[in-house]
């Protein structure tokens, strides 16, 4: 078995992905043999990583969903066996913290058919705290459409503290006087 010590850190599988991105758009705009043989090699990879999940008992299928990495190949392959609305309420409480952190909160709501509903509170921060509420809306996005995509939609509703409308104003001389209308008098 190799030495984790061997294995790639986190930041280097990012980079590499991001290499394989820009790799595979490149293909997608000359489709050819290249193409055909991502394309199958990516099913029988999915195929032995199912089979590895299938054969899987509790504790082992927990390890391999809780790696980031493992999660997006099951994702992907169709045979992750939480449901969406499990997994991306996980990818909303892995983002809480940083929420508040910048003075707001988050807060996941539930799914309703295809759409994911997140609560956003943006705190104090609003727009003045290097992005505000718009970059951490797109943030939510992302990560739940990352670890289920199969949701599709993700809103994002207000949140926070329900607060009572202003009182409207009343003029003071009205207070006391009374109208009758003209047809009861």
């Amino acid at each position: 078995m190799p030495d984790a010590a061997e294995r790639l850190t986190d930041p280097a599988v990012e980079a590499r992905l991001a290499r394989l991105d820009e790799a595979l758009a490149g293909l997608e705009s000359a489709p050819g043999p290249a193409l055909e043989a991502v394309r199958l090699l990516t099913e029988v990879y999915g195929e032995a990583l199912a089979r590895i999940v299938d054969g899987a008992d509790e504790r082992l299928w927990r390890r391999l969903a809780g790696d980031e990495l493992v999660e997006h190949l099951m994702v992907l392959h169709d045979i992750h066996a939480q449901p969406p609305a499990e997994r991306a309420a996980r990818a909303v409480e892995r983002l809480r913290p940083a929420v508040r952190e910048r003075g707001g909160d988050l807060v996941w709501a539930g799914v309703e058919g295809e759409v994911a509903r997140v609560r956003l509170d943006p705190g104090g921060c609003g727009g003045g705290c290097g992005g505000g509420s718009a970059d951490i809306a797109a943030a939510v996005r992302a990560a739940v459409l990352a670890v289920a995509p199969e949701l599709g939609v993700v809103e994002i509703v207000p949140g926070g503290e329900q607060r009572a409308p202003a009182p409207a104003f009343v003029p003071l001389n009205t207070v006391g006087r009374r109208t009758v209308p003209q047809e009861a008098r």
